[in-house]
């Protein structure tokens, strides 16, 4: 079962979605999880149409924040349980055996937290919240996730600005 999550911070641009068709194809995944789309179902599902996914899911973004689209290769099925402008709650299975849902057994948490551990892991922006990075650990801990190393720089993140406006952060990833 492959999985691949992908922050694409809009889909307007046209290398965003060259990249994102390279990775597909590079890697196969069968179900696809694009958060902060900023694009409409109308947009998206062009995109989709494009590429080897079968079927998919959509959260509209508020404005022009947020988007959530779920894709899926022809092999994987899904019954959507819950969503909302910012999470989509599944039930999964593959060629009819299920693989995750809400249960006890398996589940799985795949996203985009925003949320740093530690004052050292955030640089710029506004002051580290250490209630919210308490709260999410105490959460992730109470659920048994584990945390996803991650490789290269010190920062998973950056809001693309220079000097005084920049913001770094490296987020909790599971």
């Amino acid at each position: 079962m492959s999985i691949m999550p992908y922050n694409v911070r809009g889909l307007g641009n046209k290398e965003t979605v060259r990249a994102l068709k390279d990775v597909a194809f590079k890697f196969k995944p069968r179900i696809i999880f694009l958060s902060e789309t900023k694009k409409k179902k109308r947009y998206l599902e062009k995109i989709r149409m494009k590429m080897t996914m079968s079927g998919s899911f959509y959260v509209d973004p508020v404005g022009i924040a947020g988007g959530l689209a779920l894709w899926l290769s022809n092999e994987a099925n899904i019954s959507v349980l819950n969503f909302g402008k910012s999470f989509i709650d599944i039930k999964v299975s593959i060629n009819g055996e299920e693989k995750w849902n809400n249960n006890s057994e398996k589940w799985c948490l795949i996203g985009d937290s925003n949320i740093a551990e530690r004052p050292e892991e955030k640089l710029g922006g506004l002051p580290f919240d250490a209630s919210s990075a308490k709260w999410y650990y105490d959460f992730t801990y109470a659920s048994c996730l584990l945390k996803i190393s991650s490789k290269g720089g010190t920062f998973t993140w950056s809001n693309q600005r220079r000097e005084v406006e920049a913001i770094l952060e490296n987020w909790i990833k599971f």
